[in-house]
């Protein structure tokens, strides 16, 4: 079975495009979301472009309540990948 693998970035996103494209055509794992804390970082538009969804949240949204977590859980994400994603992630039980 694939693992589900959600990226967090904040920039460019030229590092999450790597990841990205690996994962393309891979068996053992697909991307299924791309977030963001940068509304206007060009990683949203990379993961258009792979036709993946993206969400983008703010400090209240990550530290404050369990929305990204539940997104998450909907999605049924095994794996998350930091790229150039510079913020604390909550740990999470």
């Amino acid at each position: 079975m694939k693992k589900r693998i959600a990226i967090f970035a904040s920039g460019s996103g030229s590092n999450a495009q790597k990841i990205m494209e690996h994962f393309k055509h891979s068996k053992v794992g697909e991307v299924v979301l791309v977030l963001s804390n940068n509304m206007d970082a060009y990683v949203l538009q990379r993961a258009d472009n792979f036709e993946i969804p993206s969400h983008i949240f703010d400090r209240q949204e990550l530290y404050h309540t369990d929305e990204v977590l539940h997104l998450l859980q909907r999605l049924k994400v095994d794996l998350i990948a930091l790229a150039g994603f510079l913020w604390k992630v909550p740990i999470i039980y």
